[in-house]
């Protein structure tokens, strides 16, 4: 049982993470964010790797991962930089990012590498389902990772129940078939979409993300699911001067 599942065992509502991108907004300032964030109450932590050509991230996500890039950052200088994470950060800690550096690097390289330095789960949206079971889901397993699964509105039933069985931790619901940092709108469908979901009764938590930017959006989310997911609207924060001061203040704003 990794720190994911004790954490959907300990606490069964109003679960808050935060998304930030590794290297941005100046490099070795990783576990400094992760520590400020855990001090500020935060459950769980997505980190960013960032990817020349991000297709799911809208502007703000975009911009963060070039600068990050721009850095320096790699997969590389990312593990190095963590090395020493768990020596101040005790909170369950995701890797996230797309698949073409992970292969570059190596696959089972990767998930040994994360597993060394604390790491509980995986976010690869562009790694085929097909894929991840039958190539690389026992390089995940024998390092006690969690593959995370995202569904949108337009994912079958069938493949929902098929993530079901393959996740052993939650499954990421995004809020639209969309770009990151699009505000959470709910429209009838959206809403619909959630019931559905939660109908299903999945063996897996759902957690939501994509277009949590406030207390209202975090609040409507954790009405369909267990909790949800910040991205877009924190790292803006991290653009602003005094970052580290602010995360306290931010993550208030999202969760009183």
């Amino acid at each position: 049982m990794n720190r994911l599942n004790k954490l959907f065992d300990s606490k069964k509502d109003n679960l808050l993470s935060i998304y930030f991108t590794a290297g941005y907004p100046e490099l070795n300032t990783t576990v400094a964010i992760a520590e400020a964030l855990e001090k500020a109450g935060v459950d769980f932590l997505e980190i960013g790797f960032p990817y020349s050509d991000p297709v799911a991230d809208g502007p703000t996500i975009q911009h963060s991962s070039q600068k990050s890039l721009e850095n320096g950052m790699n997969l590389n200088l990312l593990f190095e930089e963590l090395k020493d994470l768990r020596k101040s950060v005790s909170i369950p800690i995701m890797l996230m990012g797309y698949f073409n550096p992970v292969v570059q690097y190596g696959v089972e390289r990767f998930c040994k590498k994360a597993a060394e330095v604390g790491v509980d789960g995986i976010i690869v949206p562009d790694l085929p389902m097909y894929e991840y079971e039958k190539l690389y889901s026992s390089y995940f397993i024998d390092n006690g990772l969690s593959n995370i699964f995202m569904v949108t509105p337009q994912t079958s039933e069938e493949r929902i129940r098929k993530i079901d069985e393959l996740s052993n931790s939650f499954i990421y619901l995004l809020s639209a078939s969309s770009i990151t940092g699009k505000s959470l709108q709910l429209s009838n469908a959206i809403e619909d979409y959630y019931k559905r979901i939660k109908a299903m009764h999945l063996k897996n938590p759902e957690i939501i993300g994509f277009g949590i930017t406030d207390n209202t959006a975090f609040k409507k989310a954790c009405e369909y699911a267990r909790g949800a997911i910040v991205g877009s609207a924190f790292v803006k924060l991290l653009g602003d001067e005094n970052y580290l001061e602010k995360i306290e203040g931010f993550v208030r704003s999202i969760r009183p």
